[in-house]
Order: C-alpha cells, then sequence, then structure tokens
C-alpha cells in the first residue's frame, strides 16, 4: 500500500502517478484536504473541519467511511488532544492531520514493523495500534502511583492524599472515555456495513477492539483501586475523628458531675450542708466522682 504525504508535493502527485488497483493511504492538512479526497477519488457528505473533532467515532455515509479520532496527549491528558479525521472507500484512506502526529506515527510504524500494511486494513490496524501500544505501560504508571499513595495511608501519612488521587481518579476517568470510544470504533469497522473490506482481514479490527476493550478493564480496575484507596482514606480520618469525639465525651461526662456540684455549693443557702467548712468535702467529692468515672470507663475499655 503506497503512502502519500501531501503539502509541498501536492502539485506532483496526480492521478497518473497512482498505481491502477492498489490503495493508497493519503495524509495531509485540513488546507489540502480537498484536494487529496479528489485524488483519493472520496465523495464525503458533510464539513472537513478538525475544530470539531472531540470524541472517536466512525460514521457510515454511502460513499465512505469517515472517522475522526481524538487521542490524549499523556503528557497533559486534560488539556488540548491530537485531532485527526479519516476517510476510507473502496480504494483508498485519507488521513487529515494539522500536528503532524499521524506521520510520526507512520514513521514508527516503517522502522519497526516488517510488515508495514500492505492492505488498507492492514494499515488501519497498524496506525491505530501504534498510538495505544505504550498505553499498558502509562497505565502500569498509575498502578505505581496509587500503590505509592496506598503505602502512605498505611503509614498514616493521610495529609495531600485527597489532593494527589483526584487527578488521578480525573485522568483515569478520561482515559475510560477514550477507550470505551475505541472499541466501538473497532466495532464499527468490524462490522463493515458497507463492504469495503474484505472479510479474512477483519480480524485486524476485531485485534483493535480486543485491545481497547482490555485497556478500559484495566483502567476501571486501576478506578476501583483508587476508590478503595480513597476509602481507605477517609477510614482513617472518620477513626480519627471518632477518636477525638470519643475523649471528648470522656471530659464532658467526668466534668458535667464537678459542673452540678460546684454549682450547687455556689448558691449558698442558709441551710445547705457543709456550708461553712464544706471546701474540704466538696473538694474530696470531687476526686472520688472523677476516680469512679474513670473506674468505669477502664472497666469499659472506653480508653
Amino acid at each position: 500500500m503506497r503512502i502519500l504525504a501531501l503539502g509541498d508535493t501536492l502539485e506532483e502527485i496526480t492521478q497518473q502517478e497512482l498505481e491502477p488497483g492498489k490503495s493508497a493511504a493519503f495524509i495531509a492538512k485540513q488546507a489540502e484536504a480537498v484536494s487529496a479526497m479528489e485524488l483519493a477519488g472520496m465523495v464525503f457528505e458533510g464539513e472537513v473541519n478538525l475544530k470539531n473533532v472531540e470524541f472517536c467515532k466512525m460514521e457510515t455515509q454511502q460513499e465512505c467511511l469517515a472517522g475522526s479520532l481524538c487521542i490524549p496527549r499523556f503528557s497533559d491528558l486534560i488539556g488540548s488532544r491530537y485531532k485527526i479525521l479519516f476517510f476510507i472507500n473502496r480504494s483508498n484512506i485519507v488521513i487529515i492531520d494539522d500536528d503532524g502526529f499521524a506521520e510520526r506515527l507512520i514513521m514508527r510504524i516503517r522502522s519497526r514493523r516488517t510488515r508495514q500494511g500492505q492492505t488498507r486494513e492492514h494499515f488501519l490496524y497498524n496506525f491505530i495500534t501504534q498510538f495505544i501500544s505504550k498505553d499498558i505501560e502509562i497505565l502500569g504508571q498509575y498502578e505505581k502511583k496509587i500503590m505509592e499513595l496506598e503505602e502512605m495511608v498505611i503509614n498514616g501519612k493521610v495529609e495531600t492524599l485527597q489532593s494527589q488521587i483526584m487527578p488521578i481518579r480525573r485522568e483515569l476517568l478520561i482515559l475510560r472515555s477514550y477507550y470505551d470510544e475505541m472499541m466501538d470504533m473497532g466495532k464499527e469497522l468490524e462490522e463493515d456495513e458497507n463492504h469495503f473490506f474484505a472479510k479474512k482481514q477483519l480480524k485486524y479490527f476485531g485485534t483493535i477492539t480486543d485491545r481497547a476493550d482490555r485497556l478500559m478493564g484495566k483502567t476501571v480496575h486501576l478506578l476501583e483501586y483508587a476508590q478503595q484507596v480513597k476509602d481507605a482514606h477517609q477510614a482513617q480520618i472518620d477513626a480519627q475523628q471518632t477518636k477525638n469525639m470519643q475523649f471528648l465525651t470522656v471530659i464532658s461526662t467526668i466534668f458535667f458531675p464537678l459542673t452540678l456540684i460546684t454549682g450547687w455549693y455556689g448558691m449558698n443557702f442558709e441551710n445547705m450542708p457543709e456550708l461553712k467548712n464544706g471546701y474540704p468535702f466538696v473538694i474530696s467529692l470531687s476526686l472520688v466522682v472523677v476516680a469512679v468515672c474513670i473506674i468505669l470507663f477502664k472497666k469499659k475499655k472506653i480508653f
């Protein structure tokens, strides 16, 4: 399968240069999209605009398949993404990309794979699996981060855990949606509603679906793991608050009878017992009350 990068060499490529009966992949920027689609014999009913790309999805039209790729940048998952449009008909593929990401992917495929994509199906398989090839390693790094946070919780270092785990959960949620979209795209290609692909080649699209499914399963597992660590962190906070409340309850229980005694003897009624020489008696009574409370708490193992 011939790969043609347009751009500055657009005027040098003509229909006569295309090999009859053989497929070609055209890589162009949005400014050359119309020319590229004309060379590829592509008929697309719609607007070719990379700014409108927000999801990974496929659309089946009568004359072509139209797809969009919105690929997260792992250096900044919450920020901007690589945006690519691609179109497929019975003979050719057109890829629209303003970031040069598609060309870099193809260069990697050429340098690393002996079979670089003799057919459209194999080319699409190589192209899509190339940009998800390192995702399992990235997810492994997320797993390592969560394990480190779990160790912090075990050691009681929970002061900054909330601020560290929330960005991880947010990024994993983004990846889960991304892999879900890639699964749907793989299924759409495998269904081959327009019969653009050879039946024996559809296995490549099934492999794409399986890989995206495994990546999403791993992401879901990491989300559950992060939630467990977050719950363990919250349980430690709740336990600490319970201890604090228990301590305050003990103090209140001890001082409540003492407050009652001091209030009672602070009224200075004329016929109150021990009115004149009651100071030692009140002190002794208070000490007895405190001792009884402590003994009761010890028996009930409150502290």
